[in-house]
């Protein structure tokens, strides 16, 4: 096994990713999560919407002016840094010209008086100064870079270089359009805005672009771009809603949002409204308030009168107005409405997330993402916001995010992309989750733990010491003695905050297969010690190693925090099954991992025969079952 030893740091680098300064200030440590690119099926991978280009004067660097009126610069044609200036006007349009198409702009090559560029639907290119044409990017009746081209630019050194910008982002070519290639790997212009489910082992993060409904996801293990995942049923609800509902309510619908009969819908003018009783009937929440429009509503299934709405900035101002409400509150369905705008500034709010269990709610704003700790079942006034600080390239964030566990949070960065960090809240209250992918969990014999929130000194349960594996101002790892018995694990800990107590459900086996930050599992190919994702599938007939805890007691007895030895390793007592898409695959073994601590190792031997595509894999060890994960198959 290779790469075992990356194991445990992938393990641990799940607990300390994020780090608070003190009690009023959130400092996390966010990493980027996937990358800013979209594999959209064209020549390379492809971004957002592009309008304007043009090189410098030698040729020597290329500029653009993206849909979102951000500007940036390449000096290598691979990586992009943002610029400012002004953006020159584009080349006159050549006259007594006869062109392929009408409608279509040209541009003249510099180094080659013949040489023409005409684009639109598409691009051609004339060598005798547009007598004669020829299609550059045409196949099979569409456009090889996806779509119309907005600006074409020829680099004042070459005829053959040229650069098209489109909805897809930048498209070059140094053959004058015998082959394109684009400028998007490294280009921060992701056009998604929302998003829509946070990885669960069986999918990644998911997202879609303003008003679409196709999902784009992150694939757990993915290395390169964002893929299609089929239409986001999130997506298309709300926007069913804000079709039905804007004639219903006279108003020009932008949010809306369901959980169970409650049903609730905001407005281009700020208006909010409720409905208890599956939009029979609506309770408004008044006039339009000088409030900008709606952006979006939050609500959770577990208490479905309580609803968070997030709204962006005014377009129009009364005299003697107050300031407008960006964030506003309901906690009885919808009778009234409250401002919880307090101290955030006053720009747009584009997105809302809260934790129910903790009162933590989380905006995406045009400053970044500001953080309340609310009562979000009273009547109380608002709580003031902090800034959560973020290494982030820009500050706009269009959407967060909280994993249903509420323990890490997601944000949307403007064209940057995904960055995700330990929610900050975590850290005000500790929590005891299971190791493997930070979930609430029973603990098991054996099993490893992690404590979010505190560096641990020392744990106990009743009066024997346990295991301190690792420890960081932000989380620490504790396994479970083989020995723990009864329904509960009561444990206490040391901090430098002082002794505190939580009490774990305690069952003989709650398997749990380790994942990766990005919610990829770690199972290794046993031959080659290479853990699988998508750029490495594993092939049929192979052997599969799978990272769990959470197995419970093993034969021969082995003693808490002790490396399991490299031979004559510890069995798994409990019988042990691995499903493939719900079927058993053969299990040759079910041990400690060699070298470890509260890791196990089971092996599986695939079928020879097995269908191309991610497959669904999960454990079952007495009567329970592990959480299912997401193995990419080839045959």
């Amino acid at each position: 096994m290779c790469r075992i030893s990356t194991i445990r740091a992938l393990a641990f680098a799940l607990l300390s990713t994020a780090v608070i300064a003190s009690a009023q200030e959130a400092r996390p440590e966010w990493r980027h999560f996937g990358s800013s690119a979209l594999d959209g099926g064209l020549p390379s991978v492809a971004t957002g919407a592009v309008d304007r280009v043009w090189y410098s004067a030698d040729g020597s660097s290329l500029n653009i002016l993206t849909r979102s009126r951000r500007q940036f610069v390449t000096n290598d044609f691979e990586q992009w840094r943002t610029a400012g200036g002004s953006v020159p006007n584009p080349d006159p349009v050549a006259a007594n010209v006869h062109l392929p198409e009408t409608g279509l702009k040209i541009r003249r090559a510099a180094t080659d008086a013949g040489r023409l560029y005409a684009f639109g639907a598409q691009v051609y290119r004339s060598d005798d100064g547009g007598v004669t044409w020829s299609n550059i990017t045409g196949y099979r009746g569409a456009s090889v870079l996806g779509g119309d081209v907005a600006d074409l630019a020829v680099s004042p050194a070459n005829a053959d270089e040229l650069t098209a910008v489109n909805a897809h982002g930048v498209w070059r070519t140094l053959d004058g359009g015998l082959t394109w290639t684009g400028l998007n790997d490294a280009l921060p212009n992701l056009p998604l805005r929302t998003l829509v489910a946070a990885p669960n082992g069986l999918h990644g993060l998911r997202a879609v672009a303003d008003g679409q409904e196709q999902a784009w996801e992150w694939f757990p293990g993915e290395k390169i771009a964002w893929r299609k995942a089929g239409i986001s049923a999130e997506a298309r609800r709300e926007a069913d809603l804000r079709r039905t509902l804007s004639p219903v309510l006279g108003a020009t619908i932008t949010a809306a949002a369901v959980s169970g009969d409650y049903v609730y819908a905001g407005a281009a003018d700020g208006r909010l409204w409720a409905s208890s009783d599956q939009g029979r009937t609506w309770r408004p929440s008044g006039t339009a308030n000088d409030d900008g429009p709606v952006e979006r509503i939050f609500v959770d299934s577990r208490e479905p009168s309580l609803a968070l709405a997030a709204l962006g900035v005014r377009t129009r101002v009364n005299p003697g107005s107050p300031k407008a409400a960006h964030v506003r509150r309901t906690t009885n369905g919808g009778i009234f409405w409250d401002d919880m705008t307090a101290n955030l500034p006053d720009t747009a709010t584009h997105g809302i997330a809260a934790d129910l269990a903790s009162g933590a709610v989380y905006a995406a704003t045009d400053t970044g993402v500001w953080m309340a700790m609310e009562d979000l079942r009273g009547a109380s006034p608002a709580a003031n916001w902090t800034l959560v600080a973020g290494d982030f390239p820009v500050k706009r964030v269009w959407d967060v995010r909280l994993d249903p566990s509420g323990n890490q949070l997601f944000a949307l960065v403007d064209g940057y992309g995904v960055y995700a960090t330990i929610a900050p809240h975590v850290f005000r209250d500790v929590r005891v989750v299971s190791s493997a992918d930070l979930t609430p969990r029973p603990a098991a014999p054996g099993g490893l733990l992690s404590v979010l929130g505190a560096r641990i000194s020392s744990a106990r349960v009743s009066q024997a010491q346990i295991p301190v594996l690792a420890a960081t101002d932000t989380a620490s790892q504790i396994q479970v003695p083989f020995d723990a018995q009864g329904g509960a694990l009561s444990l206490s800990f040391e901090a430098a905050s002082g002794r505190f107590d939580r009490t774990v459900p305690l069952e003989s086996v709650a398997p749990a297969i380790f994942l990766d930050p990005d919610g990829a599992p770690l199972i290794l190919d046993a031959e080659t010690g290479v853990l699988l994702d998508s750029m490495q599938p594993a092939r049929g007939g192979s052997r599969l190693q799978v990272l769990a805890t959470g197995l419970g007691r093993v034969a021969p007895a082995w003693p808490a925090g002790v490396a399991a030895p490299l031979a004559n390793v510890p069995r798994v007592i409990a019988p042990v099954q691995v499903l493939l898409n719900g079927q058993p695959v053969e299990v040759t073994k079910a041990t400690l991992a060699p070298g470890y601590i509260g890791l196990y190792l089971i092996e599986i031997q695939l079928p020879r025969v097995v269908n191309a595509g991610p497959a669904d894999l999960s454990i079952e060890a007495g009567s329970q079952t592990s959480n299912h994960v997401r193995v990419p198959l080839e045959p």
